[in-house]
């Protein structure tokens, strides 16, 4: 009897024993790796019609097992055939240049038809080739293709006429000698100079030699030009060392305007005639330290339309200068607190600039809104309470806005892009086109009569269908080949719904969950975040590789993303603008109550083991997670987090977070007074939360990111250090804020170590004397 408890009692601390090592399976996240699932996922999930002559007749490319098939669809015929005899046309290439052409891969180069839309001629191998659809005959042309490298600095006129480029920070033309034009270069300005250049970029090897893009446009008259400048001159510096350069690191120095600087880059628009060479500035000066875009021009070259907006991006005006008189009109005045939308901000000229398409949440909603060319107020072209979202087209004779309605459908998710379409005079017009709860890509004919749309989810394998401008399918063209991945194991992530933590708030995720799932089992949780706030990362289309989701995932864990209130401008400005004077905080208790609500929803989810990771903006708000509900988050990984928004980029923090202009008077005595505005910025820092911190935080960061400095995790290092806590660090001494190669897989892998200890208590991965011993280790 004696023994018969001492067996149980074993089994009982080895049962034990077994939940609290739980094994990684990091040979099955690794499967699903790039180069281990490489033949899966590069089939074709989509296509792009490409129209013939602006006809309702288009050829598209697709490519699955079987390798890329090039197509022809006449929608009028319901036909869709081989664009070409893959026989016929590879059999005459190999034949003529005596190489082995890899038909299963081959793409196109300068692919045009003919004006009946019945041949066509493209590049290859520096020759120019014709093929016939009727005949399938293939000819090789006499023109030799000469396509050199360097030439990208050559911006043409639309009458292709003329040639501008800069040089020397300035800019230049010259003709173009296909046009019987001198080829002399000519110079037409001379007031460039570092940090206030014409280039397209700054370069510091030579501008003063060889020519570059330059940041001038043509106008379509060909014969103006206009350039909107950054003067950044006065714009403090940035510094990185960038070790790994040889014989011997290199400091890099850069302009970064930081939240609340004085000295910020000024913006000016210059208008150039390139006959006379006459240089005009245009005044566009309304507010101290405004933004300034160019939005378009006339095709008589007389008017240019251009917006500025106010420093704190609340404000905004729509203005056309006439070049003739060098008047400036204000057409639109828009005042949007505590910011505007610009994610899917949209201003749209029709008619030649007789009609202008304004989109604005000013109903707490973003909607678009008609005006004269005057800025008179003709009528909202959309209304209610959901988002008219992005343009897909507009039809200018029918006079017909094409876009993407959210939410307004009760009976689809409110992230699924909805295609409608409205009669920009007659809002009553508001058609929906497809019904299904799905989200949809559209691309429209010419004419309007036929449109292309693929439909997917996260769960569903996206459909590619012809429809009619009624929004009836005509003809299925493609669906996607996921057979590979499918015989690998691969299973589709879960789209769900829970509350914020109002309690009253939708909010949408998706969860991953190992392909090798077990329903009796129990897992930790992570949650892999990006706050937004113009923009949450939780997909909506269909992939089989969600980043690193997926597979972080098959090591072992449920992986969700979920939206936050503050997210998004998707879901109106109410939902969007809860961010606003909580940079830090405001994302982090929806998180929280949503990884609870599906705990308590599924047995199979561990509300003690809990994760988050993130990168940028999500590694700001992983490590505050971890900081501030310490006793909730028992890992975190946080790589290139912006911890500190007071040495980030201005925009971005004075928008989200808000700065405070005050006005002073300056006294002078010969110019007469004036006032200038001093700026203000406070916003909460990582750093602020590092004494209450518990453990658990991997901080990573690419030693030459030049967007969030390094500084960032330094200074949150340098916190965590004076409270005496904890941590992992990694430096990744080759990248920038996005990190690719060898580092992204060796951050990657130290992810999947650093969760699978803390949460799974398998430390095996520190062990390891190289990364990628799991793949021999026994699981």
């Amino acid at each position: 009897m004696r023994t018969k408890y001492i067996i149980m009692l074993l089994l009982l601390v080895a049962g034990s024993s077994v939940c609290a090592q739980q094994k990684a399976n990091f040979k099955l996240a690794d499967r699903f790796s790039s180069r281990n699932f490489r033949s899966a996922d590069r089939n074709s999930m989509s296509i792009y019609p490409m129209y013939i002559n602006d006809g309702e007749c288009f050829w598209y490319s697709f490519t699955t097992e079987d390798g890329k098939r090039y197509y022809h669809v006449n929608p009028e015929k319901k036909e869709k055939r081989l664009l070409f005899n893959p026989e016929k046309l590879f059999g005459f290439l190999n034949k003529e240049t005596h190489e082995v052409c890899d038909a299963k891969d081959f793409t196109f180069q300068g692919l045009e038809f003919d004006k009946k839309g019945s041949s066509f001629t493209f590049d290859y191998a520096k020759h120019k080739y014709r093929y016939d659809m009727k005949t399938e005959e293939v000819t090789k042309l006499d023109t030799v293709i000469n396509k050199g490298f360097g030439e990208s600095w050559k911006k043409y006129s639309p009458d292709s006429t003329y040639i501008l480029f800069a040089q020397c920070h300035n800019l230049y033309v010259m003709g173009n000698k296909d046009k019987g034009k001198d080829t002399t270069k000519v110079q037409l300005t001379s007031d460039g100079e570092k940090y206030f250049s014409y280039f397209k970029e700054e370069e510091e090897v030579g501008t003063d030699t060889f020519p570059a893009a330059p940041v001038a446009v043509w106008m379509k008259d060909s014969k103006k030009v206009y350039a909107l400048r950054e003067d950044t001159r006065h714009v403090d510096e940035l510094f990185l060392v960038d070790v790994m350069e040889t014989p011997r690191p290199k400091v890099k120095t850069y302009k970064y305007s930081m939240a609340g600087d004085q000295k910020l880059e000024k913006y000016v628009l210059t208008v150039i005639d390139v006959e006379t060479k006459e240089v005009k500035t245009i005044d566009t000066d309304h507010w101290q330290d405004q933004y300034v875009d160019v939005l378009y021009t006339s095709k008589d070259g007389n008017k240019i339309y251009f917006d500025r907006k106010t420093r704190a991006f609340d404000e905004q005006e729509v203005c056309v200068a006439d070049l003739t008189t060098g008047e400036v009109k204000t057409l639109i005045h828009e005042i949007d607190k505590p910011f505007m939308d610009y994610k899917m901000a949209n201003i749209m000229f029709l008619n030649d600039g007789k009609d202008i398409i304004y989109r604005s949440e000013r109903t707490g909603w973003g909607h678009y809104y008609l005006y004269d060319n005057e800025g008179n107020f003709k009528n909202a072209i959309t209304s209610g309470e959901w988002v008219a979202g992005p343009c897909s087209d507009i039809d200018t004779v029918g006079r017909t806005l094409y876009f993407y309605a959210l939410g307004k459908d009760k009976n689809i998710d409110p992230y699924y892009y909805i295609p409608c379409k409205v009669n920009i005079d007659k809002p009553e017009s508001l058609t929906q086109l497809t019904f299904d709860n799905t989200n949809h890509q559209v691309h429209f004919s010419k004419s309007f009569k036929y449109f292309v749309d693929t439909y997917e989810r996260v769960d569903m394998v996206p459909r590619i269908v012809l429809r009619n401008r009624k929004g009836k399918e005509i003809m299925e063209l493609e669906k996607p080949d996921i057979r590979r991945a499918l015989e690998m194991g691969w299973k589709a992530p879960e789209r769900f719904k829970v509350k914020a933590a109002d309690g009253m708030t939708d909010l949408y995720g998706v969860m991953w969950k190992p392909f090798d799932f077990d329903s009796t089992k129990v897992y930790p949780i992570i949650s892999s975040v990006y706050p937004g706030p113009f923009y949450e990362y939780v997909p909506t289309q269909f992939r089989l590789i969600h980043d690193d989701n997926t597979r972080l995932a098959q090591s072992g864990f449920i992986v969700i993303a979920v939206g936050h209130r503050g997210g998004t401008p998707m879901r109106g400005k109410f939902y969007h603008t809860y961010s606003h004077g909580r940079l830090r905080d405001y994302p982090l208790a929806d998180d929280k109550y949503a990884i609870e609500q599906l705990a308590d929803r599924y047995p199979f989810i561990d509300a003690t083991k809990v994760g988050i990771y993130g990168h940028s903006g999500g590694g700001f708000m992983s490590t505050a997670a971890i900081c501030t509900y310490s006793d909730f988050y028992k890992a975190a990984v946080s790589s290139a987090g912006n911890h500190d928004n007071t040495i980030y980029n201005h925009w971005w923090g004075e928008t989200h977070n808000g700065v405070k202009e005050e006005k002073k008077v300056i006294k002078d005595s010969v110019n007469g007074d004036r006032t200038e505005s001093m700026f203000k910025f406070k916003v909460g820092t990582n750093m602020e939360l590092a004494k209450r911190y518990k453990g658990g935080l991997l901080l990573i960061h690419g030693w030459m990111d030049d967007n969030v400095h390094p500084a960032h995790s330094l200074r949150m290092v340098d916190a965590l250090i004076k409270a005496d806590k904890n941590f992992d660090m990694i430096i990744l001494p080759r990248s920038n804020h996005g990190f690719s190669g060898a580092e992204n897989t060796f951050y990657e892998h130290k992810m999947w170590f650093h969760f699978a200890r803390i949460l799974l208590g398998d430390n095996t991965g520190d062990y390891y004397y190289e990364v990628e011993q799991y793949k021999n280790a026994d699981r």
